[in-house]
């Protein structure tokens, strides 16, 4: 028999209404967030468009059943497809993830908040050009309707910077990993709330997409880990994005919340999902992750490793001789990196390596760089690799794993010595900074803009690739472009 109190709806969880209540009201004026947005942008896009010579990526892009049409749909860069937004938001979102080169933050969790612009882009896409056309979504019910103007590149500046925030300052103090779950979760969470706030939600209704967006669970990071470390963690967090897409459409029809989806008893996420933990901010949500982001700049590697491989190169001069003559190699990191890319052992394929420590740093003692091509089969092929590895050990600094975790430092550093059979050794070389951290801007963010230049020329040639960078060094021009305009400067010829 029911209790008499059965129907009564519990207390909306505070964290629902503060994540809605940023996502809504929340007034951006660091010029520094928004100005590392734009790079952002440009680097996450350049990423996505450097994905698309991958046929293993290519071949998951375009509509879900062939023939399929949608007028004044979603723009996927560098491609002539036009989607619907759910669908849009997948396709940009695994291009942008898919060789693990676009920005990264480190905390208790881990994950990479330029992946919600897949949804950010498709939606904002999505709403400019309706608004252009003056046509309503079928979508919308007839009491909402489409923002007065279109949509500018500001608008999306600004949300970017609050995905990232919600995305990072719950990454700060839960660690989603240590039960087993995806940081693809929070790829989800920010982007349906960011996304139910550009679709003109209520209150209610972004509180309810929210809540919808926790009830889903996460992804487990069974493809992550050896042995099973496969390809889906290239297009996982586009699912995330494309399942937050159709959260926010199915608040915004009316369909009700959940408003203790955390805290139910039993059948709430903490208790379902987290061991019982209560899920908290480590702090009130601004723009601090944007400002802290790490960019990915020099090498497509797990960002644990991005120190160790700027260590391996500045060594590949002492050791590329002499690889035959290596007797053992030391790795010193940190307890995250030991914890996540430590492998030894046979490795399966592309994702396998890009996830392996001494992989990564093994090509950039033998080679002198990495590349997206090292992780292929060609190269891993060359016999001196495994057998580097064979010889490295790793070990934790447990000063680098307090300084990963220091707010104020926010350090990912690694060390790496290389000792050869005649009893000599090379110097100890320690990176604690990689040149895509804060502490590194004013030299990372030129090198930033050569990746992006070259990614875009290699796809559009250089006359366009000038252009579009031209776009992006005007910020109050790039700004001020309708985000449909802007959408449509990315597409292929």
């Amino acid at each position: 028999m029911s209790s008499p109190l059965s129907n009564v709806r519990p207390p909306t969880d505070l964290l629902l209404a503060e994540l809605a209540d940023y996502a809504l009201s929340a007034r951006i004026t660091s010029e520094e967030a928004l100005d590392t947005a734009r790079w952002c942008l440009a680097d996450t896009l350049a990423c996505g468009i450097m994905a698309l010579a991958y046929p293993a990526c290519t071949k998951l892009l375009g509509p879900v059943v062939d023939g399929t049409s949608t007028q004044h749909g979603t723009r996927v860069p560098g491609t002539r497809y036009v989607l619907d937004p759910v669908q849009g938001a997948f396709n940009i979102g695994a291009i942008i993830r898919w060789l693990d080169f676009n920005d990264t933050w480190l905390a208790a969790e881990w994950g990479h908040p330029s992946d919600n612009l897949g949804a950010i882009l498709a939606t904002a896409d999505w709403l400019s050009r309706h608004q252009a056309a003056g046509a309503t979504p079928a979508a919308f019910t007839t009491a909402l309707r489409l923002p007065a103007a279109p949509l500018t590149v500001q608008d999306v500046l600004v949300a970017m910077v609050k995905a990232h925030e919600i995305q990072g300052v719950l990454a700060l103090e839960n660690s989603f990993n240590r039960v087993g779950l995806d940081h693809v979760l929070l790829v989800r969470v920010a982007s349906t709330a960011v996304t139910a706030a550009m679709l003109g939600g209520t209150r209610e209704q972004v509180i309810n997409a929210i809540s919808h967006a926790w009830i889903d669970g996460s992804a487990l990071r069974t493809y992550r880990h050896a042995p099973n470390t496969g390809s889906r963690k290239s297009w996982a967090a586009g699912d995330a994005t494309s399942r937050a897409v159709r959260l926010a459409l199915t608040a915004l029809t009316g369909e009700m919340g959940y408003p203790s989806a955390l805290s139910a008893k039993t059948w709430g996420f903490q208790d379902v999902s987290f061991r019982g933990q209560p899920l908290k901010l480590a702090r009130p949500l601004g723009s601090y992750v944007m400002e802290q982001v790490l960019f990915k700049i020099s090498f497509p590697a797990e960002f644990h490793a991005q120190t160790a491989v700027e260590a391996a190169i500045q060594l590949h001069p002492l050791v590329r001789d002499r690889l035959a003559q290596i007797q053992r190699v030391e790795l010193t990191t940190h307890e995250s990196a030991v914890r996540i890319i430590d492998k030894s052992g046979p490795l399966h394929n592309p994702a396998d390596r890009d996830h392996c420590l001494q992989y990564m740093t093994a090509i950039g003692l033998i080679f002198g760089d990495l590349t997206a091509d090292h992780y292929e089969d060609r190269v891993a092929a060359d016999p001196r690799i495994d057998a580097l590895r064979a010889k490295m050990t790793v070990s934790e600094d447990k000063t680098y794993s307090r300084d990963y975790l220091d707010p104020e430092k926010r350090s990912i550093a690694n060390a790496v010595q290389v000792f050869f059979q005649d009893s000599t050794a090379t110097p100890r070389i320690a990176v604690e900074y990689p040149i895509g951290h804060r502490r590194r801007r004013q030299d990372g963010i030129p090198l930033l803009q050569r990746k992006a230049r070259a990614a875009f020329a290699a796809h559009f040639g250089a006359v366009r690739a000038d252009s579009l960078m031209a776009l992006f060094a005007d910020r109050a021009r790039l700004a001020a472009l309708p985000v449909h305009a802007f959408a449509d400067a990315f597409v292929s010829g």
